[in-house]
């Protein structure tokens, strides 16, 4: 399928190699965010077109569990050096369908390709233990084996990055794979997947389905897929943990957020307000790790309020395709409203809107563009700071203290990221310590970590046992099997017992 076929046609599933049309009737419209424009539609897939995806992706495990983990390897490297030569290609895709700026449409990219790296190291990650003499004469080993058929379901917001940090890992282990990217967003998955056929991936180890509800919940319940990863809002994260675990699957379910950003007396406050515009209002606010609350001490607030408008008036708002905008559009219309209707509940709830960014937007023109929106004297119960908001909105609240930071921050019910801006390494280790968060800055904005660590958030952050990427991700894609294992030698019939032999 080509870019311009992408472009004009009703989209298709790939399943066992094959592009092919949906058993629907149904469409989602692909719009462009930073001018309403519909650019191609998106097939609500039925539950049938996910059995048929499960069934040649079951048919392709059974050959591809045999295939040597150096070949498997082989195939990452090939494909990584596939994505860096379509790299920019890939960027304007995902600016077309996201609206997010081409070089945040870049930066995303190569991120996901540091996961592809990672699982080009597979035969190290697949390596097991063994154990001689547990017992006179008996050792034990312990090796990894796939899980068979598993499902990924990406979200709009990194729609080339997400699945970068599912299938490549996972098909690596051996496991065959369904990937169920966003109905808002699927023409970088479909480009993904495209090149991973270039590279040679085989036939049904790598399928692609779209759809909604009825493909989620075709993918949660059916017998054949053995593990679900899903990233996305936290009700649907809940609901995915509960329906696909109750349904016997292994299940890592990435949720929402509500970042918190603690800032202390000594901090640089010019840097640290560059540094806060930038992670709350990157992507339009639309990622889980964005800054969404800054806990100012009161000693600096007012100063650090500045800072902060200063700072998001410099930021040029418009179509990302245009490379001299620095933020771009929310995904639709329906969220931009979403935006708007959070704001009017800070104001009325007595925050105060100290830059409002709904006039900016409505001055652009067409598209779904909101400019940067800060709140000052945010409190604890207000919906502003209850809800992820998933829009370039950020406010503040005071306190009087460190200690007051920490508890203020640990009463949330999210514990994806939490940041401290000071100069104070006694502080800095402190909260480091004591932040109920599983992702953590030290005068850092986006504390997301490399592929080779774990994507680890924490309460309604989280629902799971082993998180995306690094060892939890090889763990979460394989199986262990121990063996015990004693041999006997042919002159001998029991441990230190020789044979007689009938002369």
């Amino acid at each position: 399928m080509s870019m311009k076929q992408i472009e004009i046609a009703l989209l298709k599933n790939c399943i066992n190699g094959s592009w092919i049309e949906a058993q629907t009737d149904r469409f989602e419209e692909v719009i462009n965010p930073a001018t309403g424009e519909i650019i191609a539609k998106t097939p609500l897939s039925s539950r049938e077109d996910v059995a048929q995806a499960v069934m040649a992706a079951e048919n392709a495990f059974e050959q591809w569990k045999e295939t040597t983990i150096s070949e498997r390897s082989k195939l990452m490297f090939k494909f990584h050096a596939i994505l860096l030569e379509h790299q920019e290609e890939l960027a304007e895709l995902i600016t077309k369908e996201n609206g997010k700026t081409y070089h945040e449409a870049y930066a995303e990219l190569l991120r996901g390709f540091e996961s592809v790296e990672f699982a080009c190291g597979l035969p190290t990650l697949m390596m097991g233990d063994n154990l001689s003499n547990v017992s006179k004469g008996i050792d034990t080993y312990m090796v990894r084996f796939p899980l068979g058929v598993v499902a990924g379901i990406t979200p709009f917001n990194f729609p080339g990055m997400l699945p970068l940090w599912m299938f490549p890992l996972a098909i690596a282990c051996g496991n065959t794979f369904v990937l169920k990217p966003s109905e808002k967003t699927p023409l970088s998955a479909i480009r993904v997947v495209e090149l991973a056929q270039k590279a040679g991936i085989p036939n049904g180890v790598l399928n692609l389905v779209h759809g909604a509800h009825d493909a989620v919940n075709g993918l949660l319940e059916h017998p054949g897929i053995k593990a679900v990863s899903f990233i996305g809002s936290q009700p649907v994260a809940e609901y995915i943990y509960k329906t696909a675990s109750k349904h016997g699957k292994r299940v890592q379910a990435l949720a929402g957020a509500k970042n918190h950003h603690l800032v202390m007396p000594d901090a640089d406050l010019d840097k640290t307000a560059e540094i806060l515009v930038s992670s709350a209002f990157g992507c339009a606010g639309e990622r889980c790790l964005a800054a969404s609350v800054v806990v100012a001490h009161e000693a600096i607030a007012d100063v650090l309020a500045q800072k902060i408008v200063a700072y998001s008036d410099r930021l040029t708002v418009g179509p990302g395709a245009d490379r001299s905008n620095e933020m771009g559009p929310v995904i639709r219309k329906s969220q931009l409203e979403r935006a708007h209707g959070y704001i009017q509940q800070g104001e009325e709830s007595g925050a105060r809107l100290i830059r409002d960014g709904r006039e900016e937007g409505r001055e652009i023109g067409q598209g779904y563009f909101l400019g940067p929106t800060v709140f000052d004297y945010a409190q604890p119960d207000m919906s502003i700071i209850q809800d992820e908001i998933f829009a370039p909105v950020l406010s503040m609240m005071r306190v009087r203290s460190f200690d007051e930071g920490i508890e203020t921050i640990s009463k949330s019910r999210f514990g994806n990221g939490a940041c401290v801006y000071t100069n104070s390494g006694a502080y800095a280790r402190e909260f480091v310590q004591r932040v109920e968060a599983g992702m953590v800055g030290v005068n850092i904005g986006l504390p997301a970590p490399m592929s080779f660590l774990p994507f680890s958030g924490w309460k309604n952050s989280f629902y799971g046992d082993l998180h995306a990427n690094g060892k939890d991700g090889v763990e979460f894609y394989t199986r262990k099997k121990v063996v015990t294992a004693r041999w006997y030698r042919g002159d001998e019939t029991s441990i230190g017992q020789k044979r007689d032999f009938v002369k």
